[in-house]
């Protein structure tokens, strides 16, 4: 091995998966200035793998790679149809189906990954990277359960790696407007929160799908199901489709809660939830009959989570998740004929204060304040702009790979918008709504034969730091789940 060779691969590995600076005393690192204008140093570029390169999974990859400013060194699907877009992208790329068989063979020379797979498998993904010291960007939610979201956060500080997750609205200047609107006090203390979406987008509360389907000769079904139960293959399942089933998604929160919460999640400073409760849409097929279909999320749903005083927020508050459609109604501050949220009210955020109201539309956007005094506020442009705000989704996967760069603890890396830290916490907020709607379909039949009843129809009260709902001991299967067969966390 040349020492050029040899010199790129200590500094690769030492300064971008381990974070540290142990190469200094042993390898100099020539700089730019000597290299010649425009030559890129090996050290100064990260090389990256893809796990999941079709829809979503592109754009991420691509947003990484900045036009060549890092490199793309391995792509991995399990649908080679969905995923020939990214290989003619990335031709010099290798290809692979299986993620293990691509960190067996390329592990030493994989530094970050990009994960944007169906929720099932982004924990197992996730932590088989950050065990080999791979640096992660995994797209929202972060994981499909909350003891997968906590084990991911325990495991990016444990293993010293840079994480992000892929809200990347959390990356977008209105969130900064709006802490620092908060800050001041603009809209004062806060009891009551509204959040809300269309989705779902795709078919959801329909029956199991029960007619056999010839498996598409470039999709491996057994590692698309990975460790999930096994079901065989529909395309009710593949592709997109699976956010409507529980063994595979998660549903319209977990498609847009971690972008549409993030906002007050992140303003007023909130953590862990006391207690959730909900209540769901149902479908009829037949009179007096509600369909029961406990493998797939309803159509529509309303969630309640509770969260104590905070350090920014010196009150307990109500936070209400809509979806399906539904939205809130019009608070008194803000004028009749104003949209909330979004232009057509789809989808937003909205924090109700003792001096008024502020809401954004997703990903933090359009943010505004309503005041009692009937003045209207508005985001001056170009407020809280940085270098990465005019990147494609705000720079938030640059952000994550000039990071990825400056090692863990980095200031680049404190200074993320949605790593671990904070998307774990976010994320478990997410699926807590989840474990609500799921138990609210728990049910047992009547001994008399007529009918059934439904225990888990209450509220939930949640002991954050163990993980454990108090009151109903059968919610808490949906806490984590068994993996099929010897797949593991």
């Amino acid at each position: 091995m040349s020492s050029e060779k040899k010199t790129s691969d200590v500094t690769r590995r030492d300064f971008l998966q381990k974070g540290t600076a142990a190469a200094v005393g042993s390898f100099f690192i020539v700089p730019r200035n000597v290299l010649g204008k425009g030559f890129v140093a090996p050290s100064d570029k990260l090389n990256i793998a893809a796990v999941g390169v079709g829809g979503k999974g592109f754009s991420d990859i691509t947003n990484a790679y900045n036009k060549g400013a890092e490199n793309v060194v391995a792509l991995c699907d399990v649908d080679w149809n969905l995923a020939q877009k990214c290989f003619d992208k990335f031709p010099d790329a290798k290809k692979y189906k299986d993620f293990r068989r691509m960190f067996d063979e390329m592990g030493k020379d994989i530094d970050a990954v990009t994960i944007s797979t169906p929720d099932h498998t982004h924990a197992v993904i996730a932590m088989a990277a950050m065990a080999r010291g791979k640096h992660v960007y995994v797209q929202k939610p972060l994981t499909h359960n909350i003891n997968e979201a906590r084990v991911l956060t325990e495991a990016a500080r444990k293993y010293k790696l840079v994480s992000q997750m892929g809200n990347q609205g959390a990356s977008n200047p209105g969130q900064q407007q709006m802490v620092e609107w908060f800050k001041k006090g603009v809209i004062g203390t806060v009891k009551e929160v509204d959040v809300w979406t269309n989705r779902p987008i795709w078919p959801q509360g329909i029956p199991v799908p029960t007619q056999k389907s010839e498996v598409p000769s470039t999709l491996d079904w057994d590692l698309y199901v990975g460790p999930a139960e096994w079901v065989d293959y529909s395309p009710a399942y593949h592709p997109f489709k699976w956010h409507g089933w529980w063994n595979f998604g998660t549903g319209a929160l977990g498609d847009m809660g971690c972008h549409l919460i993030d906002s007050p999640f992140r303003v007023l400073g909130l953590g862990y939830p006391t207690e959730v409760e909900c209540s769901v849409g149902a479908v009829f097929l037949k009179d007096w009959t509600p369909e029961y279909i406990p493998e797939g999320c309803p159509p529509s749903s309303r969630v309640q989570i509770k969260f104590p005083a905070t350090k920014a927020n010196k009150s307990a508050l109500t936070m209400t998740w809509h979806d399906g459609g539904l939205r809130p109604f019009h608070p008194d501050l803000v004028p009749a004929n104003d949209p909330l949220g979004e232009p057509d009210s789809s989808n937003g955020a909205m924090m109700i204060g003792e001096k008024g109201v502020m809401m954004c539309a997703t990903y933090g956007k359009d943010p505004k304040v309503y005041l009692k005094s009937g003045e209207k506020l508005t985001m001056p442009k170009g407020a809280f702009e940085t270098k990465y705000t005019s990147l494609p989704e705000f720079g938030h996967h640059v952000a994550w790979t000039d990071a990825c760069k400056a090692g863990f603890a980095s200031k680049e890396h404190k200074a993320l918008s949605s790593s671990f830290d904070y998307s774990g916490p976010l994320t478990e907020t997410v699926i807590m709504g989840n474990l609500a709607i799921r138990s609210y379909n728990l049910r047992t039949a009547n001994a008399d034969g007529k009918g059934f009843t439904y225990p888990g129809r209450k509220r939930l009260l949640w002991d954050g730091n163990n993980m454990k709902i108090t009151n109903f001991e059968e919610a808490n299967q949906f806490v984590k789940r068994n993996y099929r067969g010897d797949w593991k966390l």
